[in-house]
């Protein structure tokens, strides 16, 4: 509503100013001030409707990202253009360049949320005392992530083009050092790294396409089953009925 009243009494105020020169303007002079006048309607007007545009751009910029994350699943990253986007989303390019210039602008808005929650989990696993706790503080967190975002985390597993885009990013090279880190401290050595490696790769690949028929609650425990096999970290054990 208070965009209406603002653009009536731009236009009201344009209406006083006419009447008020109005005997003292020759004829062309007149229509020089109409011209004017129409312009500055027109100047609120797109003024209006761009406010209204802002408004909906944390809606468009949601929509678009769910629709990289579609698209870079079936095509790849590098299959998929911002073009495709576009169309697939029933936007122009200049849309889309509004919110995004590059391919890897979106890319990185769409793993922002991902990469913040797996900092989160390893800045917790960290503060844990024994190398055990910590591997399988991150273990759980990080098969949660997978199973939360499963079409995104099977992107990053299987999508070589998405590897390269990320090479030069030091955030998400320290992540993934941070990751092999906590979980090659189970078995200090040449065994415990490659064990780190097929979990943090394995989880990846095996929360996408592959489980797809699995649903949430029995792909997380079958993760971290898995997980916590291939490391040699023992379950954690199950009160017996007694026990205090």
């Amino acid at each position: 509503m208070r965009r209406k009243r603002s653009l009536s009494a731009s236009v009201r105020t344009t209406e006083a100013d006419e009447n008020g020169i109005r005997s003292t303007l020759t004829a062309g002079q007149l229509d020089d001030r109409l011209v004017w006048c129409f312009t500055i309607v027109k100047v609120c007007l797109a003024r209006v409707e761009g406010e209204g545009a802002v408004a909906d751009a944390p809606d468009t910029r949601g929509r678009l990202i769910d629709t990289a994350v579609a698209l870079f699943t079936r095509h790849t990253f590098a299959g998929t253009s911002l073009q495709m986007i576009a169309d697939h989303i029933g936007f122009t390019k200049a849309a889309i360049y509004h919110h995004f210039r590059t391919r890897e602008q979106l890319l990185l808005a769409v793993l922002e949320p991902l990469l913040s929650e797996l900092g989160t989990v390893l800045d917790e696993a960290e503060l844990k005392r024994s190398p055990q706790a910590r591997a399988a503080h991150l273990l759980t967190g990080y098969s949660g992530i997978a199973v939360r975002n499963r079409g995104l985390v099977g992107v990053l597993a299987t999508d070589p083009s998405v590897a390269t885009a990320l090479e030069a990013r030091t955030d998400w090279t320290e992540l993934i050092e941070r990751q092999l880190k906590i979980l090659a401290e189970v078995e200090p050595g040449p065994g415990g790294t490659v064990r780190a490696a097929m979990v943090v790769a394995g989880i990846a690949a095996a929360a996408g396409p592959l489980s797809a028929d699995l649903d949430d609650d029995e792909l997380l425990r079958q993760l971290i089953e898995a997980g916590r096999r291939t490391l040699g970290i023992r379950a954690p054990r199950t009160p017996r009925k007694g026990d205090t």
